[in-house]
């Protein structure tokens, strides 16, 4: 019998569809919606594994700040392949976040960073995935600007950069 279901609040580059549901991700995962969490930012000094910034949900306990993002239902099959993808233990912890939708309130699933830095900087590749699943998501056109402001890098490995952006078709 498979686990359970669960909701999944993706804010940084698995908003993008074809990004979270590759293979080694969560190939079940069903966009349900956008949502927001307040009392967080969104942030990219998450210490990566190939050395850039990656994104956070970092909390602030500011009413005002708000970090937008896509709800996505996942087969509890796929969890542990998306807690590795994420580095949960090595990065990231997953918790239960509070995630205001225009249909009231749900608990879902999140990963919020525990190594950062703020030195470090995504690279341009990733600000693509990020920006992707933003209007894939249909988030607010300010959210999406300021996402579009975020000082990226080019990475050194025209592999990987191909290979990540190949999936964008």
């Amino acid at each position: 019998m498979d686990p359970a279901p669960f909701l999944y609040f993706a804010y940084g580059s698995n908003m993008s569809g074809e990004r979270l549901r590759a293979a080694d991700r969560a190939p079940s995962a069903e966009r349900k919606g956008s949502g927001r969490v307040a009392g967080y930012r969104l942030v990219f000094d998450k210490v990566g594994r190939d050395g850039s910034g990656k994104a956070d949900c970092e909390r602030t306990d500011a009413p005002l700040d708000t970090v937008h993002g896509a709800l996505f239902q996942i087969a509890g099959r796929d969890r542990q392949a998306l807690d590795k993808a994420e580095g949960l233990g090595n990065g990231y912890d997953a918790v239960q976040v509070s995630v205001r939708t225009d249909s009231g309130e749900v608990l879902a699933l999140t990963y919020l960073a525990t190594r950062k830095n703020s030195a470090l900087k995504p690279y341009t590749w990733y600000l693509r995935h990020v920006l992707a699943g933003a209007r894939q998501s249909g988030l607010p056109a300010r959210y999406i600007e300021a996402i579009e402001r975020v000082q990226a890098v080019r990475d050194t490995d025209a592999g990987r950069e191909a290979r990540e952006l190949a999936i964008h078709g």
